[in-house]
């Protein structure tokens, strides 16, 4: 489709781009402003979330971390200190106990004895009492220190009157039997949660002793009182650890993104505390989003308006401007599609999204400027599309991604995508799928995780949608925007196409012409890696000017009609040869033929000189100028047109020679040439002159196979001869 720049500026003239930038930042504004329009929050605690509500912050949840601290504290152990000289205490304890109570008892007897030999006596003396020997013992007792009075005081007054009955013998036995059970059961670490559960071994032992029952009974109450707790909690050092243990407690984040509550669940207190904590309990309305998306898509416009400024022709500019709205519109458009179906469930379905295709496209069919451009953009426009996935690792793979892809695809080299398809597949499928797997594994992701998986098949079919509408679309598109679009050339070189039907009838030499200058020209193009089938096309057309008086160009006279410039004076003549070049581009710009082919048909001939008739008029008029007998031109403008200027002039003057031999047409090829390079028309073409050598030895090729001197083999002359002899004799 061709862009008729008259019907634009009917209506806009030069505003046009100026109108058509601003109703793209409009409507890209309009599409987005929902995604970033937040409205006034008003929460309670038991209502339900008319929405899936993220944090808007990184913030330390304090609720939850002091509650995990708490619990870290409770979870401390005890620290305990054992007391190992406890069990060396409790029985110097006994010991001196049974000290004492052997001493009052010797003492008593020592004084009953007394008072036996004492002759003076008249009755009989009376040996001392238990509580006697009681009340001597606690005489002792006060001698003692406060700790050893309150040991001893724990046992009964019946305990101290059967120890003072017992024999010395007994006595002894019941210290051993005590000191031997409180040394084992004292070695062991008793706290309070299992003195218990050792003073019940000990009476165990005891009832295993053989020994009186009496006995067992005085053992047993001292065991019961000396065993005692030798491992009491060290409150300081349990304080400190559990001091430690708080402060070893990670904060509890709430982070930007996060889902607090979930679209249909109501609000507990948890959820409450955290929106508290957030500030999202009472949110008044924020303009700061929608400012962003507006200066985002301004800066996109001054940059935009600087690339344009670059592109000097008006056209250039309305194509470029038209197409970069329209792909980075649709590409807006798919994204907000697959934004509406994204859940939480499926949190990579973004990555369906192709976002090679608008960059890759624009870089092919404007420049490679544009294409990043829309790369950046493409990006800059998610984060708004996708804003309440702000903060999460979501949002970064995607907007990673798509850079990425997006960047990658301008790589690629300007030409159709069906003839690198080895090369596409590595830059818009392999490279953007190794990064999405390369984020994966830098997120934690394991590749056993279905989230893995997921994320993988998602990209990959982005991947492939983008491959593969790169290749469908592409004659489309270039139907669209280009002129000469693979389409279009294909539909021109088609022999049944009116103009060449007509060129054919009309002016049949021409019309043969100008397939061999096809032929020639499209092999050299090809060669030298330009476009081949827009050259064979151009040529066909290049003479279609020759229409008009097709009589007085040589290859159209009939066999033995003479020239009719020979009845035409120089100048006449001339006129009539330079009317082929314009008037041809004015057939062609009527039947809104592709540019370039028009443009071959003004550059063909350059800006060379029509030597043959120059040197005619001056035979005339010496003062003739140069300049008049040359062409209207201008010169070769591209490579293309470049060979086709070389290839028309030599096919037309070995087609006239007589008996062209190889070494002549390379001979006459070289030398035409020379002449075009000295002549300076081949200046602006592009060429360098290491094409010009590609592109001699391959028009030198293709005229030597076609106009090749025919040899005369000797066999088939004699064969010959020998019929003819034959003949002869029959006649």
């Amino acid at each position: 489709m061709k862009l008729d720049r008259s019907i634009v500026q009917k209506h806009l003239g030069k505003k046009f781009v100026i109108a058509v930038l601003a109703i793209f930042s409009l409507v890209l504004f309009a599409i987005m402003y929902h995604n970033v329009h937040q409205k006034h929050v008003n929460l309670k605690e038991g209502q339900l979330a008319e929405e899936t509500i993220r944090a808007n912050k990184t913030i330390e949840n304090k609720y939850e971390t002091e509650e995990k601290r708490k619990l870290a504290a409770e979870a401390v152990t005890p620290e305990y200190s054992y007391d190992s000289d406890k069990s060396s205490q409790q029985i110097a304890l006994i010991e001196q106990l049974f000290d004492m109570v052997q001493s009052v008892s010797n003492a008593a007897d020592k004084s009953y004895q007394e008072k036996l030999k004492d002759t003076k006596r008249t009755s009989e003396p009376q040996a001392a009492t238990a509580e006697d020997k009681i009340a001597t013992l606690k005489g002792k007792f006060e001698k003692l220190d406060q700790d050893s009075i309150s040991f001893y005081q724990n046992f009964s007054t019946g305990f101290y009157e059967s120890l003072f009955t017992l024999s010395t013998t007994d006595l002894k036995t019941v210290e051993e039997r005590s000191v031997a059970l409180i040394e084992t059961h004292m070695k062991n670490h008793i706290r309070n949660n299992t003195l218990k559960k050792e003073k019940e071994s000990a009476v165990r032992e005891i009832d295993e002793m053989n020994i009186g029952a009496s006995l067992k009974e005085i053992v047993r109450n001292i065991t019961d009182t000396s065993i005692v707790v030798n491992e009491v909690a060290n409150q300081k050092k349990t304080d400190e650890l559990k001091k430690n243990a708080r402060n070893n407690v990670n904060p509890v984040m709430i982070y930007q993104g996060e889902i607090v509550v979930r679209e249909g669940v109501q609000l507990d207190s948890k959820a409450m505390q955290k929106l508290e904590l957030l500030g999202m309990t009472s949110r008044e309305v924020s303009f700061f989003p929608v400012v962003a998306l507006a200066c985002a898509i301004l800066m996109q416009l001054g940059m935009f308006v600087y690339v344009l400024a670059q592109a000097n022709e008006w056209k250039s500019r309305v194509r470029c401007v038209s197409f970069y709205a329209t792909t980075m519109l649709v590409s807006i458009l798919i994204m907000e599609f697959l934004q509406y179906f994204q859940t939480d469930s499926i949190t990579y379905l973004a990555l369906l999204f192709p976002a090679a295709f608008c960059p890759l496209v624009l870089s092919i069919f404007i420049n490679r400027i544009t294409g990043i451009m829309a790369a950046i953009f493409q990006v800059v426009f998610a984060l708004f599309i996708y804003y309440d996935l702000i903060g999460t690792s979501t949002l970064l793979m995607i907007v990673f991604s798509y850079l990425f892809t997006g960047v990658v695809a301008t790589v690629m080299k300007r030409e159709r995508i069906g003839s690198q398809l080895g090369v596409a597949l590595a830059w818009l499928v392999g490279f953007p799928i190794a990064f999405v797997v390369i984020l994966s594994i830098y997120q934690g992701f394991q590749i056993t995780d279905a989230q893995f998986w997921s994320t993988l098949v998602c990209a990959l079919v982005g991947e492939i949608l983008t491959f593969l509408l790169s290749i469908g679309l592409h004659p489309y598109i270039e139907l669209v925007l280009n002129d000469d679009s693979i389409m279009v050339l294909n539909e021109l070189s088609n022999p049944n196409q009116p103009l060449l039907k007509r060129l054919l009838e009309e002016a049949p030499g021409t019309y043969h012409h100008s397939m061999m200058v096809a032929s020639l020209s499209a092999n050299a193009v090809a060669e030298i890696g330009g476009r081949s089938l827009l050259t064979r096309v151009a040529c066909y057309y290049h003479d279609i000017g020759k229409i008009k008086h097709a009589n007085f160009f040589v290859e159209n006279l009939p066999a033995g009609a003479e020239n009719p410039h020979n009845f035409l004076l120089p100048e006449d003549s001339k006129e009539i040869i330079f009317g082929h070049v314009t008037e041809g581009a004015k057939i062609l710009e009527k039947e809104k033929m592709p540019q370039m082919v028009i443009d071959v048909c003004r550059q063909h001939h350059g800006k060379t000189l029509m030597k043959y008739f120059f040197v005619k008029a001056q035979e005339r008029d010496p003062e003739v100028k140069e300049e008049d007998f040359r062409y209207p031109g201008p010169k070769p403008q591209t490579r293309e047109a470049g060979v086709i200027n070389i290839a028309d002039s030599a096919e037309a003057a070995v087609r006239a020679m007589d008996h062209p031999t190889n070494e002549k047409i390379k001979v006459f090829v070289h030398n035409l040439v020379q002449t075009r390079i000295e002549d300076g028309q081949l200046d602006e073409s592009g060429l360098t002159l290491n094409e010009i050598r590609i592109i001699e030895k391959s028009i030198v090729n293709g005229l030597c196979s076609t106009f090749h001197s025919r040899i005369k083999y000797p066999k088939m002359k004699s064969e010959a001869e020998k019929m003819k002899e034959e003949q002869e004799k029959r006649g």
